[in-house]
């Protein structure tokens, strides 16, 4: 039996790894492979997924890891308990890897459908696989002699009870079932799985795989160390649980603080290892950076959850740390673990052990670099465009594991089948050096590009116009602000004259994506929900203005306002632009035409439309044909939010967001009773929501603004007919609409007659910003459109005719998106006989009634319905909107009428 302070605990003598063990088992050994194959996939495939980082967390902690500690957990307990497992522990090992693996597709398949059931089905089965994990693990403990470090296998059963508790408030939260707790239950789940699940099956196993690792002894009192830390971590554990589940907002802190105190408790021993023999290869130094990056985020998680304002706060809190967990803590460990443990599976002897190692520690250094250096570029407060190279950067370093791993297996067999290992030589000196030099100077290329690309985002040389030429203090004013609610808090500052100014902006708002412009050009860059940057303006000698220049935000109230304090009277003379700018700037709505701070609403850069212009050749209209309802009862589409610049008229483009890369969005069609089932995917820079009229329900879920790459499920039933108008109702909802995120729902009425011809126009208006800019949302405001359109294109049935013949019968449908002009609807030279609006006849076809007629279609915005008509001789026809200042610009089309 191993002394303390004497040999560590040899794994590679593992009595469970003879025999049958050491044979390569498909369930087994491949399953890690294929879920970490996945996660280079998705996150290389990311913008075009649902939910891509809940995705990428789940693949990584619920697939590749999850399946690790099963397997590596009832490996390491057979070694410290000194057993054999026999041909029936090992089927009933393939059982449990089947159940969880086949859990984790159902799982991960029911999210990204918005199918409840299938991932209910998929967190049972999880949690059968884990709980039986764990009761097998308790008999083990039970039936076998008195193990010195048996306490490790506790730290395996204590975290097998607590993943089935988290997996069930998972699927509680993946069902809407959380409601108004959702923030609270986010907590407990993360707690239970993160910090319970993996946290304390890899705090335990350090205990004793550390110095094996390390090939070093064990320190004194590991043993005591790791008995006292077990119970003082699942105190932590319930605590927070506990306050979450009761809303109890400091005790979730004190529960993080009583956690940090465990680690603390088993960082001792860890240490001491590490002082005697530091880590010379990559399993190790894996290993290592793992546990700094966890003790670090778990001291920052304490402090970010003892300061928010309410649990919103600490959700979003805890959902931008959590990739990190998942990536520094949980995936560093594992390949550090697995780049140990692999070889010694894989076994044949010390040459053959040793070969692998060898090849699953080439470029070491450098992977370490990229990763850590890389995550830390990330999270750090910089540049959008930093963040997604550092994020390749961290993608790469991981993704070589793959290679290397499958290289280190056909070493392994080659030197076993030949009996020799190859001749290996010591590596050059200065080779490790020189990868890690390598590495750093990628990730200060990468920091350097992603400025170069985003310059304006550190806002470095324009915030010196904030200076008005005053004298500096040498003394910086640092100043915290939360930006949420369309406020920033507070949304007033004093800043003495002379000092720098550094405002770090925090986005508390859990669904739209804010920024902090000031008119000096200093901008923090756009901001997700949870994520944190920095304004520096530099020296500040002079009062400044700022906004957020998302779209509509300004003027919702997101302004914020720079007080100097103790300036020279004479400063504001100094000042070289209106309103101290620069020349020639005034400042603005930085959400104006391209977004770009201080450019002045209107300020001459808004396109200019000709309406006689024709457009080239190739010119496509939008396709105004009605799609025919089918028998399809239940509904299924998926809606993807994009940004799209496209033209609007000949020449003319603008910065639009789309759904489905068309404006306007696609129509849906059914019948009364139909059931439709909607997954909103948002892949735009800013959040986005949608608002279906076409059902009744509370809008608190499905109309909630959702965040870059975030989705969402919405369900209703079309009880009603009618033509029904669906659109964003993010706010401000008036820009969101103009800026193209509308669509219609066609629901026909019992008994609704065929016809031989069945066209759609939405009449919608253009407020037009800067050529390939975003909508002006100050026109918008004021009601002053460029254009008033049929389908998104101005003119666009001019150029390209609806096509009819003499005495057919003609439907048109027509709905009024707006946001804010009427539409009078009229067919120049035709006579409605049939009417119908929002959800009734005003006009029938009937000769019982008379001869009666309509001409026109009025509709306010938002409303909706048909006309019907017969074109007596052949001619080109005008459809139009008979507010005529609207049909000069824009909503104007042609029937074209052949015999």
């Amino acid at each position: 039996m191993t002394r303390e302070g004497t040999d560590p605990v040899r794994v590679s003598r593992s009595p469970s790894d003879r025999g049958p063990a050491r044979r390569l088992r498909v369930i087994r050994d491949l399953p890690p492979v294929g879920w970490m194959v996945a996660t280079v996939v998705a996150a290389i495939a990311h913008p075009v997924l649902p939910a891509p980082r809940w995705l990428l967390v789940h693949l990584l902690l619920l697939g590749a890891v999850s399946h690790s500690i099963l397997v590596w957990s009832r490996y390491f307990a057979d070694t410290l308990l000194h057993r054999v497992s026999s041909p029936r522990d090992l089927r009933a090992e393939s059982v449990r890897l089947g159940l969880l693996n086949g859990g984790v597709v159902f799982v991960v398949s029911g999210v990204l459908t918005g199918w409840w059931l299938v991932t209910a089905t998929g967190a049972a089965a999880v949690a059968v696989a884990v709980g039986w994990h764990g009761v097998t693990l308790v008999v083990q403990l039970r039936t076998a002699l008195r193990a010195r470090f048996a306490m490790t296998v506790r730290y395996y059963v204590a975290a097998a009870a607590l993943l089935p508790v988290g997996a069930v408030i998972g699927t509680l939260l993946a069902g809407r079932a959380a409601g108004a707790n959702s923030e609270q239950l986010l907590v407990a789940h993360v707690t239970l799985n993160v910090l319970g699940w993996i946290g304390l099956t890899v705090l335990g196993t350090l205990v004793t795989l550390w110095p094996t690792m390390l090939r070093t002894r064990i320190a004194p009192h590991a043993e005591r160390a790791a008995t006292r830390a077990l119970p003082v971590l699942l105190i932590a554990l319930a605590v927070i649980v506990a306050s979450a589940l009761t809303g109890v907002l400091p005790g979730a802190a004190v529960g993080l603080a009583l956690y940090l105190v465990g680690v603390g408790l088993l960082s001792v021993p860890f240490v001491k290892v590490l002082r005697a023999k530091p880590p010379s290869v990559f399993a190790t130094g894996s290993v290592l950076a793992g546990m700094v990056w966890f003790t670090g985020l778990l001291v920052t998680l304490t402090i970010a959850v003892a300061t928010a304002p309410g649990w919103v706060g600490v959700h979003d809190r805890l959902t931008a740390i959590t990739p990190a967990l998942a990536a520094g803590f949980a995936a560093q460990v594992l390949l550090g673990a697995l780049s140990y443990l692999l070889p010694v599976r894989l076994g044949g002897g010390p040459g053959a052990v040793r070969a692998a190692t060898q090849v699953l520690d080439r470029g070491g250094p450098l992977r370490l670099t990229l990763v850590n250096l890389g995550l830390l570029a990330v999270v750090a407060p910089t540049p959008s465009a930093v963040r997604v190279l550092g994020s390749v950067l961290v993608l790469g370093g991981f993704a070589a594991f793959l290679p290397l791993m499958i290289i280190a297996i056909r070493t392994s067999r080659r030197v076993k089948a030949s009996g020799s290992p190859p001749k290996s030589e010591p590596p050059p000196r200065g080779r490790a050096a020189g990868f890690a030099v390598t590495g750093l100077a990628a990730v200060v290329l990468a920091i350097a590009a992603g400025v170069a690309i985003d310059p304006t985002a550190v806002g470095g040389a324009a915030a010196g116009s904030a200076s008005a030429g005053v004298v500096a203090t040498g003394h910086t004013t640092q100043i915290e602000v939360d930006a949420a609610n369309m406020r920033f808090i507070p949304s007033r500052i004093e800043v003495p004259a002379g000092d720098r100014l550094v405002i770090t902006v925090h986005n508390t708002d859990p669904e739209t994506v804010h920024d902090l412009v000031l008119e000096s050009g200093a901008d923090s860059g756009r901001l997700a929900p949870g994520e944190t940057g920095q304004v520096d303006a530099g020296v500040v000698g002079r009062d400044l203005q700022g906004w957020c220049s998302v779209v509509g935000h300004r003027q919702l109230g997101m302004v914020f306002e720079v007080v100097v304090t103790g300036a020279p009277n004479d400063a504001a003379g100094e000042q070289t632009g209106p309103a101290g700018g620069p020349p020639g700037v005034t400042p603005g709505d930085g959400s104006v035409g391209d977004g770009s701070p201080g450019a002045a609403p209107g300020e001459g850069a808004a396109a200019n439309l000709d309406f006689q212009a024709v457009p080239d050749p190739s010119f496509t209209a939008h396709q105004a044909q009605l799609p025919p309802v089918t028998a399809n009862r239940v509904h299924r589409r998926v809606l993807t939010v994009r940004d799209v610049v496209r033209e609007v008229s000949p020449g003319v483009t603008q910065h639009m967001w789309a759904y489905n890369g068309s404006v306007p969005g696609p129509v849906l069609r059914g019948k009364v009773g139909d059931t439709f089932e909607i997954t909103l995917v948002n892949q735009a820079s800013v959040g986005h929501s949608i608002d279906f009229h076409a059902g009744s329900l509370a809008p608190d879920e499905p109309m909630r603004t959702i965040p870059p790459g975030g989705s969402l499920e919405y369900t209703f039933t079309a009880d009603r007919a009618g033509i029904w108008m669906y659109h964003c109702s993010s706010m401000p909802m008036s820009a969101h609409i103009a800026n193209g995120l509308f669509g219609a729902v066609v629901i026909d009425p019992p008994g609704l007659a065929p016809v031989d011809r069945e066209y759609i126009l939405l009449q919608s208006e253009l407020y037009l910003g800067a050529q390939g800019g975003t909508v002006d949302v100050d026109k918008v405001n004021s009601e002053r459109p460029d254009a008033v359109v049929f389908n998104g294109y101005a003119n666009q049935y001019d150029h390209r005719p609806l096509p009819a013949r003499v005495g057919e019968r003609v439907r048109i449908w027509v709905l009024d998106a707006g946001p804010n002009r009427t539409s009078a609807f009229h067919v120049v030279g035709g006579q409605f006989d049939a009417v119908y609006s929002e959800g009734s006849y005003l006009l029938r076809r009937d000769k019982r009634l008379g001869p009666g007629g309509s001409q026109i279609l009025a509709l306010a915005p938002a409303q909706g319905g048909f006309v019907e008509l017969s074109l007596p001789e052949a001619g080109h026809y005008p459809f139009i909107s008979h507010l005529m200042i609207d049909a000069e610009r824009g909503a104007h089309g042609i029937l074209t009428v052949t015999r």
